[in-house]
């Protein structure tokens, strides 16, 4: 379920507003957001998604109401395996090794996921 950058702003945009949202709301959100997207531009990345079943579209009348078929977290979730699985071969430790190589994750939050561990471990 591969979307573009574009598509996961707008999903970010309904993922923050409860996962649903009126199109005309997406179209004042998305602008607010500094995008200069038109209409058409945003119904074509809407469409998108719905063709690949992430959103579903009911009619309110005349208009649209877009709502997501997947939370945040678990399109994080299929996300992150995805990128594990190519580029790692599913092993997370090649990850985290990748991540303090290149100092990309600090001591702090190290710890922090020591104590995460532990929390959920029990």
């Amino acid at each position: 379920m591969k979307i573009s950058d574009s598509e996961l702003e707008i999903l970010r945009v309904i993922w923050a507003h409860n996962g649903r949202m009126m199109f005309s709301e997406i179209v004042d959100e998305i602008h607010a957001l500094g995008f200069e997207w038109k209409n058409n531009t945003i119904l074509t990345f809407l469409a998108r998604l719905s063709e690949k079943k992430i959103l579903d579209v009911q009619k309110k009348g005349r208009r649209n109401e877009y709502i997501a078929l997947l939370t945040e977290k678990e399109y994080l979730e299929q996300e992150t395996k995805d990128f594990v699985g190519k580029f790692y071969e599913g092993e997370v430790k090649g990850l985290i090794a990748t991540l303090v190589e290149n100092e990309l994750i600090s001591d702090k939050e190290i710890e922090d996921l020591k104590e995460y561990w532990r929390k959920n471990k029990e």
